[in-house]
């Protein structure tokens, strides 16, 4: 539960941080309050697809390690699956940020 209420507040955090510097930066204008929208959406997709990202890394790792715990002789069969969902994983995180930058354009 301490972990979730870290992730939580971080969460917040970067939230807070990134609506109130692009407040900040386009007070002097007239659409602030879309400016604040688009860089809190911009946040959460980088924010939700980062810790989706890690959670699903760290479950096919322990998985995987489990599995080689049980059965070492399958280590040679289990190394490319392993390998290949890391990386689908690591590119769900990558389309996020992608996102997050077509989004900040839109400012």
């Amino acid at each position: 539960m301490k972990k979730l209420m870290a992730i939580f507040a971080a969460f917040v955090a970067t939230l807070v941080t990134s609506g109130l510097a692009i407040a900040a930066e386009g007070a002097a204008g007239g659409d602030s309050n879309r400016a604040v929208a688009i860089a809190i959406s911009a946040g959460l997709a980088v924010a939700i697809a980062s810790v989706g990202a890690a959670f699903g890394q760290g479950r096919v790792g322990a998985a995987a390690m489990e599995s080689i715990g049980r059965n070492p002789n399958a280590a040679d069969k289990l190394f490319l699956p392993l390998v290949l969902t890391l990386a689908l994983l690591e590119a769900l995180a990558l389309y996020g940020f992608v996102i997050a930058i077509l989004l900040q354009g839109k400012i």
